[in-house]
C-alpha cells in the first residue's frame, strides 16, 4: 500500500536533547538538592540513580509529575517547561524536510515525550502537524512495542503499511514499528550506521519517500 501519513519522533529527531537534559539532569537535581539539603553533585547522582531504577521502558520514566512526588521536590513544576524554552534547539534539516514532505503527506509526531514538553518543542518547530501523540500522556505507554503504533493507526484509520515513521531510537522508533509493518527508518545523525532503513538526516528521509 502507498504511504498515506508520515510520522516523526521528537527528541533526537526534530529537536536535540538539550531541552529535556536541562530539566531532567539540571533543574530536577537542583531542586532535589534544595529539598533535601544536599550538595548539587550528590543530589544529581541520587536522582540519576532513581531514574535508572525505573528505566526508559516504563511510562513513569517520562512523567515529571511522578518524579516530583517520588523525589519530594518543592514548588509546582508546570511552569518549568516554558521557562526552559530557550534550550530547545531544532535541527537545521527539519524545516526543509517538513516543507518537502508536507506538500505530499499529512505529518504527525509520535513521541515518548510528555505533552507538556511537546507543547514547547512544537512551538519551537513552528510547523502545523496534523496530529501529535504522546505515548506516556495519551496512552500511559512507551513506544517500545508495536501496540503503540497500532493504536495510532487505528485512530488515524490507516493500515500500518500506510504509515512511515522515522526516529533516532533503534528499538522505539525502528524495531517496534517495523514489527507491525510500518515503513520505519532509523535516524543516525552520527553517520556511523549504514543499512537499507538507516538515514543520516531528515532530508535523506524525505528523499526516500518522495
Amino acid at each position: 500500500m502507498p504511504i498515506r501519513v508520515v510520522s516523526f519522533d521528537m527528541e533526537g529527531t526534530l529537536v536535540d536533547h538539550a531541552y529535556s537534559k536541562q530539566i531532567w539532569e539540571g533543574d530536577i537535581p537542583a531542586l532535589y538538592a534544595e529539598a533535601h539539603g544536599l550538595p548539587l553533585e550528590e543530589a544529581r547522582k541520587r536522582v540519576l540513580a532513581e531514574y535508572a531504577e525505573v528505566g526508559e521502558g516504563q511510562p513513569e520514566w517520562y512523567d515529571v509529575g511522578y518524579w516530583w512526588k517520588r523525589l519530594g521536590l518543592p514548588h509546582y513544576w508546570r511552569d518549568l517547561p516554558k521557562r526552559r524554552k530557550e534550550e530547545c534547539n531544532v535541527y537545521p534539516d527539519v524545516p526543509s524536510a517538513l516543507t518537502r514532505l508536507g506538500k505530499r503527506y499529512p505529518l504527525i509526531v509520535c513521541s515518548n515525550t510528555i505533552r507538556e514538553f511537546l507543547k514547547i518543542q512544537l512551538e519551537c518547530i513552528e510547523y502545523p502537524f496534523s496530529r501529535v501523540f504522546s505515548a506516556p500522556t495519551d496512552f500511559r505507554a512507551v513506544k517500545k512495542a508495536p501496540d503503540f503504533y497500532q493504536r495510532v493507526c487505528e485512530i488515524l484509520e490507516i493500515e500500518p503499511t500506510e504509515l512511515a515513521h522515522v526516529g533516532d531510537h533503534a528499538e522505539f522508533d525502528y524495531q517496534a514499528p517495523k514489527q507491525l509493518g510500518v515503513k520505519a527508518f532509523h535516524l543516525d545523525r552520527t553517520g556511523e550506521l549504514n543499512g537499507e532503513d538507516v538515514v543520516h538526516d531528515l532530508n535523506e528521509f524525505a528523499g526516500r519517500l518522495l
